[in-house]
């Protein structure tokens, strides 16, 4: 070994020693010190501040993917002071000025969740590590949030969920990091299953077909409690592969099952797929235990209507948001989006725009990007002025609690885009629940 060689030996010893002896204060500090010095990660240093869109460009969930990015930029617009400022408008109480977020200018990134978890925590780390984003946005799958919503708690940054439906998502998987706009299973089911009752009686026999990953779980396991509470009995429960593409084989034996309605717990090109084929097989045209054959899809969306064309009309199911509503919030937006893309915006496209003024909210009222401060700012966050009505971030688990719309195929559609009818606006009191019965802990805040 050269004399060089020891010298930078010793030095690299003495390094190491000190850094040890940092990193051992470090961690005795108190956490509220840390938070104090603003130390984060992906701090804005310059004149801008950057968001991570990760949504579905290719696979089964698509067509959702391209609304929520038209949904994102839109937002980035209203939010730097551009275009008409939609719910900027109307939205109460308000902290944003128009002129970004904390005076710096909003730019973005994007990325492909492949509607696949692994595909979705690769870009989301990309975006972080090597794109400085300091909030990840997006998915419409409830596998993909879980996935990235647990990476966004390791990384240190916020994770406002898109479109995600699973009981899980602030349930047993929640995190301090991540916060829900769009409702849940359990809602869902508990808006729903009244109507239907209603509707086609309390004497049915139901056959479900479950997309095989947590949030097909959790809507089966919903909706299926929700019926056989009001006397439903649940013939089978069949679990389908996401992006199957042909149903058949699945609803081939429901014709011989003694079932009276089948009830689709699918999603995106998955439920226009499954809901044609079982059109096609003439199961609507059916007359099974003496009752007119049915079929239900829990979780709805215009886009989804659209892809599944006449086969949609007359078929019950919820939505967490539909374009027609008359709020002042819901009209700013609507106006906003079709002036800027020529058609109305889908539930997909509201829930990611109202999650990305939310977060910039939240980080003008806490006077800082810190997510400590921001995650402060969102628990138990009251406001209105952005569709559904009062709404609340419940600080216990990040579920935010609004009315949610049963909605029904238009039998004759005004347009292309009317083709879903609100039956019912169910109140948050009738789908509000205690937080502990999904479990789950939602830890610390990870700066």
């Amino acid at each position: 070994m050269s004399d060089d060689d020891k010298k930078f030996g010793t030095l690299s010893r003495r390094g190491f020693l000190k850094a040890s002896i940092a990193t051992a204060a470090a961690a005795a500090a108190p956490t509220i010190l840390i938070r104090n010095a603003h130390a984060f990660v992906n701090e804005p240093k310059g004149a801008t501040v950057t968001l991570g869109f990760n949504v579905p460009q290719t696979g089964p969930y698509a067509d959702e993917g391209a609304d929520e990015l038209r949904a994102f930029k839109l937002a980035v617009k209203h939010l730097n002071g551009e275009g008409d400022g939609g719910m900027l408008n109307t939205m109460k109480p308000l902290s944003l000025k128009g002129n970004g977020i904390l005076g710096k200018k909003v730019v973005y990134v994007t990325g492909d969740t492949q509607t696949k978890s692994d595909a979705a925590r690769a870009s989301a780390k990309r975006m972080i590590e090597k794109d400085g984003a300091l909030m990840i946005s997006g998915g419409s799958s409830s596998g993909v949030a879980i996935a990235v919503q647990s990476l966004c708690q390791e990384a240190g940054v916020i994770f406002m969920a898109g479109l995600t439906h699973s009981n899980d998502t602030t349930g047993k998987d929640k995190r301090k990091h991540g916060f829900r706009h769009f409702f849940n299973a359990y809602m869902s089911g508990q808006a729903l299953a009244p109507v239907l009752a209603e509707e086609y009686g309390t004497d049915r026999k139901a056959y479900h077909l479950t997309a095989d990953y947590t949030w097909g779980w959790t809507q089966e396991e919903s909706i299926k409690n929700a019926t056989e509470a009001l006397g439903w009995k649940t013939v089978a429960t069949v679990r389908t592969p996401l992006g199957a593409g042909d149903f058949s084989q699945y609803i081939t034996p429901v014709l011989n099952s003694g079932a009276d309605v089948l009830i689709l717990n699918h999603y995106g090109k998955d439920m226009v797929n499954s809901l044609t084929q079982a059109v096609q097989f003439g199961l609507r045209d059916k007359m099974v235990n003496g009752k007119k054959f049915e079929i239900v899809v829990p979780l709805f969306s215009r886009l989804m209507a659209q892809g599944a064309g006449d086969a949609i009309k007359g078929i019950l199911g919820s939505t967490n948001w539909n374009w027609s509503l008359t709020d002042e919030g819901s009209k700013a937006f609507v106006k906003s989006f079709g002036a800027e893309y020529g058609f109305p915006p889908s539930q997909a496209a509201h829930t990611c725009y109202v999650q990305t003024l939310l977060y910039a909210n939240a980080c003008e009222m806490a006077g800082t990007f810190n997510p400590c401060g921001v995650i402060e700012a969102l628990e138990g966050f009251k406001f209105d002025g952005m569709g559904n009505g009062p709404t609340e971030y419940r600080a216990a688990d990040h579920q935010c609690f609004k009315s949610v719309l049963v909605v029904r195929g238009n039998e004759n559609p005004t347009s292309q885009f009317d083709l879903l009818e609100v039956v019912k606006e169910v109140p948050r009191s009738q789908v509000e629940y205690d937080p502990k019965i999904f479990g789950g802990e939602l830890g610390s805040c990870n700066a």
